[in-house]
């Protein structure tokens, strides 16, 4: 991991998020790339083109080009390598776009659940950044002072098209030198025997070397309140699933589990695309 991109609109929860990618980039020898969007109407504009149908463009970008000169002096920055970034999209769009022109390895994200960056990060812009980025993705919920990689729960229905997530989501364990916990959520509407669930954990790592790990399966009303409660029990750090492109979730994450998670879940969630 050499590159971390923070997309901010400058706000607490933006903030949280840029606090921890720095603790990461120091701990980790990062370099910082910051991202303000500009969404619409400017997102027509061309800020390079000598003709400009609107001048309020530059007088945005030179607002939060000063903005961001203000945010470097944060002492919690210092001696770290930053860029900064201002797009003309939609927030999902200028992050597909700065990901693939720096190759950024960790994207981290601020949110405050339903009431977090509602221009930014709620609604269909949370699912559609968490849904549709190929780079791994770090919600952030609150201020992480220390910010703790100890245990990491990874949920999964632990099917063959998880193995590629879950591979990536293993070298951040190995990186941060956390403990992966592996859940399956048990619930009536998907219920399979306790000696099953083993079985298909099993069959699952049985060609993946996991120095540090423990198989956990959890019996609970709804996937999304198991993970939460598991992750509650064991005190954990953050929570990992994978992510299904425009499907949605995993077959076993159906629905909204994904968007459900990283609005109401109090701890940091971690995405992976299958």
């Amino acid at each position: 991991m050499k590159k971390i991109l923070v997309p901010t609109d400058f706000s607490t929860q933006a903030e949280n998020a840029l606090k921890v990618a720095a603790q990461l980039a120091k701990k980790h020898d990062c370099e910082l790339y910051l991202l303000h969007i500009l969404e619409a109407p400017l997102q027509t504009v061309d800020p390079m083109s000598s003709y400009n149908d609107l001048p309020e463009a530059m007088f945005f970008m030179k607002i939060a080009h000063k903005q961001f000169e203000e945010l470097k002096e944060k002492d919690y920055l210092k001696g770290l390598v930053i860029h900064e970034h201002v797009e003309f999209h939609e927030i999902f769009k200028g992050v597909f776009h700065v990901c693939k022109k720096n190759q950024i390895d960790l994207i981290v994200m601020g949110s405050n659940g339903a009431s977090g960056l509602k221009e930014m990060l709620i609604g269909s812009n949370t699912e559609k950044v968490v849904r549709t980025s190929e780079t791994p993705v770090l919600v952030i919920k609150n201020e992480h002072k220390t910010f703790q990689t100890k245990h990491f729960v990874f949920a999964s229905d632990f099917d063959e098209e998880s193995i590629a997530p879950f591979k990536k989501a293993m070298a951040f364990a190995n990186l941060f030198g956390s403990k992966m916990h592996l859940l399956m959520v048990n619930t009536p509407n998907h219920f399979i025997t306790s000696h099953d669930a083993q079985s298909r954990i099993q069959n699952f790592i049985k060609d993946i070397k996991m120095p540090n790990y423990s198989i956990n399966i959890y019996n609970d009303v709804t996937i999304e309140t198991g993970i939460m409660n598991f992750s509650q029990s064991i005190n954990a750090d953050f929570i990992g699933m994978s992510t299904h492109g425009r499907r949605g979730i995993s077959h076993f994450f159906n629905g909204s589990i994904s968007e459900d998670l990283v609005n109401h879940a109090k701890r940091p969630v971690m995405t992976f695309k299958i």
